[in-house]
C-alpha cells in the first residue's frame, strides 16, 4: 500500500470530521504557555510572574498527563477527556478572571497549575485510537498504524506552530485576556467533541480486563530519555533565538523563528510514510538522531536572524521523524493496555525536557549569549545519538515480530476496549 494510499485509507477509516477534531483538540494546549505568560507579564507588569505561571502550568500539565493516561486506560478515554475538556476550558477562564482581579501572586500561579493539570493530552490520546480504528484491515494495519503515527507527529508540530500564531493574533486583535479565552473555548468544544466521537469507544468497548503489565520496561525508560533530549532541544532553541533576535533589536521575531521548526518538522511528519517498511523504527531513530546532531552545528555559527531561520527550519526536518520512530517504538514495546499511559508519558518527557533545556540554555546565554544557549541544543542532539547508538539492539529486541503480534492478537482475541 503506498503512503497517499495509507493516509486517503485512514481518512476513510476515522473520518475528515475527527481528523479536524482530534486536530482543533490539541490546539489549546499549545496555545496555553504562551498565552498564560502574555496575560500575566501584561497584567502584572512582571515577566518573572508570567514565566513562573506558564512554568507551573506546564510542569503540572506534564505531571497529570500520565496519570490521566493511565486512568483512561482503565475506564477509556471518553470520560476522562470530557472531564478535563470541561474542567481545563473553565481553568483557562478563570485563570483570565483571577488575573483580572488583581489576586495574589500566589494564587495566580495555583490557578495555572491546576489548569495544567486538568489540560488533556489530545495527540498521545490520539495515537492510542488508530490501532483498533484500523483492526479491520488485515495485513494493511502495521502499515496503516505507521502512517497514521506519521501523520499524528505531524499534527503534534503543526498545532506547536499553529497554536503560538493564535495567540499572537488574538494578542494583537483583541487582547492577552481573549487569547486564552479562545483556548477555553476551542477546548470546550473540539476537546469535547474529540472526547465523544465514536473512535473513543471503539478503543475500549467491551474490554474487561484492566491496565496491567509493566511500564516502565528497559526499552521504554530508553524512550523516555529520549523524548526528554527531544524537548531539551525545544527549549534551548526557542531560547537561543529569543536572546539573538533580542539582541539584534527584533524580539517579536523569536516566535517565528521557532515556529520554523515545527514547519519543517510537520512537512518531515508526512514524509516518514515513504519510509520503506523494512527499515524498523529503531533504525529511523538513530539516523534522525545523527541528522539532528548535524543540522543543529550550524547554531553555533549564526549571527543573524536570516540564518538562524533556515537553519531552525532545516533542523525541524530531523525533528518529526526522530519522534515518530520514538513513539512507535513504544506503541509495540509495551502491554497494550498501557499504551494510553505510555503515549502520555512521553509527552511529559518532551515537557519536562523543555524546562530543562530552557532553563539551562537560559542560564548560559545570560553569561555568554545566543551561542551558549544553542550549545544546549547541540548538547542534548549529542545525547541522542549516543543513546540511540548504544541502544539499538535492545530496542530491536523489544520490538521483534513475535513481540509485536503478540499485542495484535490480545487486542484480535480479547474483549474490545
Amino acid at each position: 500500500m503506498s503512503p497517499l494510499a495509507s493516509y486517503r485509507r485512514l481518512l476513510q477509516l476515522a473520518g475528515p470530521t475527527y481528523v479536524l477534531v482530534a486536530f482543533i483538540g490539541r490546539l489549546p494546549l499549545a496555545m496555553s504557555q504562551l498565552g498564560t505568560l502574555l496575560l500575566v507579564a501584561t497584567a502584572s507588569g512582571s515577566y518573572g510572574l508570567g514565566g513562573l505561571s506558564a512554568g507551573a502550568l506546564a510542569v503540572a500539565n506534564a505531571v497529570g498527563a500520565p496519570m490521566a493516561g493511565t486512568l483512561a486506560d482503565r475506564i477509556g478515554q471518553r470520560h476522562v477527556v470530557l472531564a478535563q475538556s470541561l474542567l481545563g476550558a473553565a481553568g483557562l477562564a478563570t485563570l483570565v478572571a483571577v488575573v483580572h482581579a488583581d489576586a495574589a501572586d500566589a494564587l495566580v500561579v495555583l490557578t495555572a497549575a491546576a489548569t495544567g493539570l486538568a489540560l488533556p493530552q489530545v495527540g498521545p490520546l490520539a495515537r492510542v485510537r488508530w490501532r483498533p480504528l484500523t483492526r479491520s484491515t488485515g495485513p494493511h494495519q502495521r502499515r496503516l498504524v505507521d502512517a497514521a503515527f506519521s501523520y499524528e507527529g505531524a499534527a503534534d508540530e503543526a498545532s506547536f506552530a499553529i497554536g503560538p500564531a493564535l495567540v499572537g493574533l488574538s494578542v494583537a486583535v483583541f487582547s492577552p485576556s481573549g487569547a486564552l479565552l479562545l483556548a477555553a473555548a476551542l477546548l470546550a468544544v473540539f476537546g469535547s467533541a474529540f472526547a465523544l466521537d465514536s473512535s473513543a469507544r471503539l478503543a475500549h468497548e467491551g474490554r474487561h480486563v484492566a491496565a496491567t503489565g509493566r511500564l516502565l520496561v528497559p526499552a521504554f525508560v530508553v524512550l523516555a530519555v529520549a523524548q526528554v533530549t527531544i524537548g531539551s532541544l525545544f527549549g534551548a532553541t526557542q531560547t537561543g533565538a529569543t536572546v539573538l533576535a533580542t539582541d539584534l533589536g527584533s524580539p517579536g521575531l523569536a516566535g517565528f523563528v521557532h515556529a520554523t521548526l515545527g514547519v519543517g518538522s510537520a512537512l518531515a511528519g508526512l514524509a516518514t510514510a515513504y519510509v520503506p517498511e523494512r527499515i524498523g523504527h529503531e533504525r529511523r531513530a538513530l539516523v534522525a538522531a545523527w541528522a539532528l546532531l548535524a543540522f543543529s552545528l550550524p547554531l553555533l555559527l549564526v549571527e543573524t536572524l536570516l540564518g538562524t531561520t533556515a537553519t531552525v527550519l532545516v533542523l525541524g526536518f530531523a525533528v518529526a521523524p526522530y519522534m515518530i520512530a520514538v513513539f512507535s517504538l513504544a506503541e509495540r514495546v509495551v502491554p497494550p493496555t498501557r499504551v494510553g499511559a505510555a503515549m502520555t508519558m512521553l509527552a511529559s518527557a518532551t515537557g519536562l525536557g523543555y524546562a530543562l533545556g530552557s532553563s539551562l540554555a537560559g542560564r548560559l546565554a545570560d553569561a555568554s549569549g545566543a551561542t551558549a544557549a544553542f550549545s544546549v541544543t547541540v548538547g542534548a542532539t549529542v545525547v541522542a545519538v549516543l543513546l540511540m547508538t548504544s541502544q539499538q539492539r535492545r530496542l530491536r529486541v523489544a520490538t521483534t515480530p513475535a513481540a509485536d503480534e503478540a499485542p495484535a492478537r490480545e487486542l484480535v482475541s480479547t474483549p474490545r476496549r
